[in-house]
């Protein structure tokens, strides 16, 4: 159902670290299946995006490598994601989808700390997760940071708006 692993021919392409974007887009698949979401990877940086959405998950990870992995989404986005989630129907904003967020993104860092176990980036630490509820916030990164920024457009025929379909994971990495 899902379609957001980059394949072959696009990642060959791509200014990024290889091993990341599929620790990245293998995990985003994943949460976005257990969401029952439908999804394709459009893009991947190796530069940090701003996130454009209105509900941002943040986790850290420590380890031989430590950072940060962020998801970023509207709140259509947001609302679909958590009610796949949970089985449910959520027409506003509210502690729930919050705290759903939140989960997707652990569930997202856990899927890429599985799939970076036996790397140079592995990590064995994942934080608390952390939601930020607003869009006028910027993040800042340390020089140095390994980055991969993936966008993802799901499949929604009933968004108008580009930005309404529009989900971003970032993960920004420092081998220690």
């Amino acid at each position: 159902m899902v379609a957001a692993t980059a394949t072959e021919e696009t990642t060959s392409i791509l200014p990024v670290n290889q091993q990341l974007l599929r620790a990245v887009a293998s995990s985003v698949e994943d949460a976005l299946s257990m969401c029952g979401m439908d999804a394709k990877c459009v893009g991947a940086s190796a530069v940090p995006i701003p996130g454009q959405g209105s509900i941002t998950g943040l986790i850290g990870v420590h380890g031989n490598a430590s950072g940060f992995v962020t998801v970023n989404a509207g709140e259509r986005v947001a609302l679909k994601a958590v009610g796949g989630l949970l089985q449910d129907e959520f027409s506003a904003m509210c502690a729930q989808i919050i705290d759903g967020l939140g989960e997707i993104t652990n569930i997202i860092a856990g899927g890429i700390k599985a799939r970076l176990a036996k790397s140079d980036w592995q990590f064995s630490k994942i934080t608390v997760p952390s939601v930020i509820i607003g869009d006028s916030y910027e993040i800042a990164y340390a020089k140095g940071l390994e980055f991969i920024s993936t966008t993802y457009e799901l499949r929604d025929p009933e968004s108008i708006l580009l930005d309404e379909r529009l989900l971003r994971v970032s993960i920004s990495l420092l081998r220690l």
